[in-house]
């Protein structure tokens, strides 16, 4: 699906440009510029355009792919398909009126020199985090990890032995592996991949080791369990299967329960942080079927009501390809422990219902 960055000439002496950016002929965002690109070193105002006047004239001064873009923080970063003038972002700043009634937006354009040459180039994004924050620990790990100044539950997790619960939802999740704990999952390299992409389907996941790489190298660590070259491979398949899955070797159990410590942390002050309504409104538009927490609770509306009854599991699977079959397998069981669905038949004729309501 393309996405492409239009710049265009208005007529306004203001706002001489419209920066916008279009999917597949939908609009995502579009703002009214000082300049089609900041100079260097420059951020420029923008106001944000609320609605199109049909009759406006407007000059197409370029068009080029979007290679990617996302939010962070408060801003909306875009990476262009081009060698030079190709990073830029978009800052959202909430101002306070002079009269205290209320608060109004203010956007600034910004490119990669930009950034680098101001004064807050060195501030990180997410301010700290709230004092308090709640840990999920799966109820079947043992010897769990600490965490101070957390409210720590106990309970079976749907995947990872580690979640961070905000606002009742789970949030992110940490999968757990000792140095033995992962020569001996190697042992089952299939049932691992599958493990690790259901790990990966979360909002947030991580895989957090207790030792270093090179340990997974050291023939006399390694004790003729595994030859060290075919683990140089097995761990780099795990990288190039799961891209979006962070592999954290952090060197042994403490580091490894500092690491995800912070990283609750990081995601809590994420959670409570700003969020503005120009990066969310683009966010809505870009990602029609967004991942994450929720997912579990689309999969079990699609089951539900969107889909003929009764179904077969296939149904369900091409409304959501990138789901592993383990998570749409476990919410289509759990829906019929709820005593909400039922099956009838097995295998590949296997069909899903509502139950009939009893007499």
């Amino acid at each position: 699906m393309p996405t492409n960055w239009i710049v265009e000439r208005t007529r306004s002496s203001r706002f001489p440009f419209r920066v916008s950016i279009e999917q597949d002929g939908r609009l995502l965002l579009a703002v009214r510029a000082q300049a089609a690109w900041p100079g260097p070193g420059q951020q420029i105002f923008c106001l944000r355009e609320r609605e199109l006047d049909a009759a406006e004239s407007l000059e197409v001064v370029e068009r080029i792919r979007v290679a990617h873009f996302t939010r962070v923080g408060r801003k909306l970063t875009v990476a262009l398909d081009r060698a030079q003038r190709k990073r830029c972002e978009f800052l959202t700043v909430q101002k306070q009126r002079r009269d205290g009634r209320g608060s109004y937006e203010q956007v600034f354009f910004r490119t990669e020199s930009a950034i680098r040459a101001h004064r807050s180039r060195s501030r990180v994004e997410l301010r700290a985090a709230p004092s308090g924050f709640t840990v999920v620990i799966d109820s079947a790990e043992r010897y769990p990890w600490r965490f101070p100044g957390a409210e720590v539950q106990r309970r079976k997790l749907p995947v990872g032995d580690y979640g961070l619960s905000i606002g009742e939802h789970l949030r992110a999740v940490v999968e757990r592996k000792s140095f033995d704990n992962l020569l001996t999952d190697i042992g089952a390299i299939q049932a691992l991949h599958q493990q690790l992409a259901d790990l990966a389907s979360t909002l947030a996941a991580a895989l957090v080791i207790e030792a270093d790489y090179r340990e997974f190298l050291d023939p006399a660590r390694l004790k003729g369990r595994w030859p060290a070259a075919h683990l140089a491979r097995v761990l780099a398949e795990l990288a190039a299967l799961h891209p979006t899955l962070p592999i954290v070797y952090a060197g042994n159990r403490k580091v490894a329960n500092a690491w995800t410590r912070n990283y609750f942390l990081a995601l809590t002050a994420k959670a409570a942080g700003p969020h503005p309504q120009l990066v969310l409104d683009v966010e809505r538009r870009y990602d029609a079927t967004p991942r994450g927490a929720d997912l579990d609770e689309q999969m079990r509306h699609v089951a539900l009501h969107d889909l003929a009854h009764p179904f077969a599991f296939s149904d369900l699977a091409a409304r959501f390809p990138d789901v592993p079959v383990t998570r749409l397998r476990r919410q289509l069981d759990q829906l019929k422990k709820e005593g909400r669905l039922q099956r009838s038949g097995m295998g590949r004729g296997a069909r899903w219902g509502p139950v009939p309501p009893q007499c």
